[in-house]
């Protein structure tokens, strides 16, 4: 019989390690996923009966039949109209965050892109595709929240992030702790008339919120808070180019710029260059997001930047967690010095 006539390997089985181990199926069962009925002895020779043999518990089958998939479905909402590469540099963070979280947590991912009403589905967990969901992603597509709010009333194995209602299991950064941080900073630099530029009635939550902590923490530093600068413009670096004109048109003095994201940050630095106004000499800017693209801006941008890390852990664990321990969770924020604030 040559190589080609041998008859094919045969898989090894649970029956075979219990016959190796000298005990019943059932006990291997029991020992390979973790049973405490099973002592530690016992534990260990079937182990090793397994090692010896090559073989390897079907984690996702067995996961499947006590009702789990192994799986954390993430939904990233995007503009109807546009593609995945039009999404804000953010949320891709946030997304590459809430994955390794998963993963450290022994889930896999599974991702979609949605922004059209006939692509919209959320729900994984009735499907048995998911042991949790995670929704994240631009607030502006008010149908796609709508739906996925709709589908938080019927699962409670969800999680969002950037969602523009308070009714569902949210997870948000401190963002009022945000606006404390900037105002401080500012202030040490010797800024006085600052500026919080961003529509705090827009569907952005959060946008509010760092606000009333760029408020809040004027008072506390004995400086005059303002109204919030609103600028129109088809994205937001457009918004924060016609913020830099709007303000400078009005004859508005400013010494120090607070911006609700980085990306209308960026545009007004560019738009700050053209006006010949010196950053950080005449004014300090300051954003928020941590995009990475700041390091390369003129000057690089200072800005405030969330924990991604324990984003993605929160937004996961607070997915996968009971309905009596899923309370609205914060995640913390730190400034990260560039050189846009003298």
């Amino acid at each position: 019989m040559n190589n080609n006539d041998k008859p094919p390997l045969r898989r090894v089985t649970s029956i075979d390690v219990a016959e190796r181990a000298g005990v019943s199926q059932s006990t291997v069962s029991r020992a390979l996923s973790g049973s405490e009925t099973i002592t530690e002895a016992t534990r260990r020779r079937v182990e090793l009966a397994a090692e010896q043999l090559g073989y390897h518990v079907n984690a996702r089958a067995a996961g499947l039949r006590r009702g789990e998939t192994g799986t954390i479905a993430i939904v990233v909402i995007g503009r109807e109209g546009q593609g995945p590469a039009a999404i804000n540099p953010f949320y891709y963070s946030l997304l590459g965050s809430t994955c390794a979280a998963a993963a450290e947590r022994g889930y896999e991912a599974l991702v979609s892109f949605q922004a059209r009403a006939e692509e919209f589905f959320g729900h994984y967990v009735a499907r048995r595709q998911a042991d949790g969901v995670v929704v994240i992603g631009t607030a502006t597509n008010e149908a796609a929240w709508d739906y996925f709010r709709t589908c938080a009333e019927q699962s409670k194995g969800m999680a969002f992030w950037g969602s523009p209602f308070d009714d569902s299991v949210w997870v948000r950064s401190d963002n009022r702790e945000a606006g404390r941080l900037a105002v401080e900073r500012l202030a040490r630099s010797g800024a006085e008339r600052i500026v919080f530029v961003g529509d705090t009635a827009s569907s952005q939550r959060q946008f509010r919120e760092r606000y009333e902590g760029y408020r809040d923490a004027m008072e506390q530093a004995g400086l005059s808070p303002v109204e919030p600068v609103i600028s129109d413009g088809e994205d937001r670096v457009s918004q924060g180019r016609n913020a830099i004109r709007q303000m400078a048109d009005s004859g508005a003095g400013f010494d120090g710029l607070f911006f609700a994201c980085d990306a209308m940050a960026l545009g007004a630095l560019e738009e700050l260059a053209s006006l010949g106004i010196a950053v950080p000499d005449q004014v300090g800017v300051i954003g928020f997001d941590g995009l990475g693209s700041g390091e390369f801006s003129a000057p690089p941008l200072t800005t405030v930047q969330p924990d991604f890390a324990q984003a993605g852990m929160t937004l996961v664990d607070t997915a996968l967690a009971s309905g009596e321990d899923r309370p609205e969770r914060r995640v913390k924020v730190h400034l990260v010095e560039r050189a846009s604030v003298r």
